[in-house]
């Protein structure tokens, strides 16, 4: 199966921004209360993330959700 560059953008995006708040992947799916294997899947852009589910890891990296979106010119 081929991986949407739009969403491995988005999971790379998240990723960078995880790792700037100082979190592991792990540390950061219990803290947000995800499934480890689901939260991964999102950064590695395999999983269409939902709105509220963008809510949800934006709350808990303390940004906006606008924040969790590359930058348009990188998008396909």
């Amino acid at each position: 199966m081929r991986k949407n560059g739009n969403l491995v953008a988005m999971g790379q995006k998240i990723r960078k921004i995880r790792e700037d708040k100082g979190y592991s992947q792990e540390e950061f799916a219990a803290i947000a209360e995800f499934d480890r294997t689901y939260y991964g899947a999102i950064e590695r852009g395999e999983r269409n993330v939902s709105a509220i589910n963008l809510i949800r890891i934006a709350k808990h990296l303390k940004v906006e959700v606008g924040e969790l979106f590359p930058k348009i010119r990188s998008l396909d």
